[in-house]
């Protein structure tokens, strides 16, 4: 019998093909291990919200990606395109998986616009990182889901091990 989904993955840290600039990033093992036991569930926020790959970068002025969710602020593209609606929309798919699975764990892409929980980039498209949040992080934190990058997979399985 297969367990269900308890962590939402970014599907880019799965080796799926859905960055921004279409580069296949290496599957973790572990995310994967979680995957193929379906523990795992994966979501691209920003190619579920209706963007191509690839697609133009885009950036948080500030890296406020709760005022992004909330419609208080505008997310740039490095074309002068504001895709707010789009990274709003795939952060509504990120909660619909919740909702339906009872998901509380998220691992999600480090400084990405969508999936950054820590840092993402400042929004002048220059390589500054600032303290800040993607879109869909912000809302997963504000629904009560524990968010992760690819870097604390440690502290996930932790998390996992302890209510298993």
């Amino acid at each position: 019998m297969v367990s269900p989904p308890r962590v939402l993955v970014s599907a880019c840290l799965l080796g799926q093909r859905v960055r921004y600039d279409d580069r296949l990033l290496p599957a973790y093992p572990l995310l994967q291990q979680w995957w193929e036991q379906g523990l795992a569930c994966a979501l691209c926020p920003e190619v579920a919200g209706g963007l191509p790959v690839p697609r133009a970068p885009a950036e948080i002025l500030g890296g406020d990606g709760a005022a992004v969710w909330r419609g208080e602020l505008p997310l740039w593209d490095n074309q002068g395109r504001d895709v707010a609606a789009a990274f709003r929309a795939g952060a509504e798919q990120a909660l619909r998986l919740v909702t339906q699975h009872g998901i509380r764990l998220a691992v999600l892409k480090a400084r990405s616009p969508s999936c950054g929980h820590r840092q993402t980039y400042d929004g002048r498209f220059n390589g500054t990182l600032v303290s800040g949040e993607g879109v869909t992080a912000a809302a997963l934190r504000m629904a009560g889901v524990q968010v992760f990058c690819e870097d604390e997979l440690d502290q996930v399985a932790a998390v996992l091990a302890r209510h298993a």
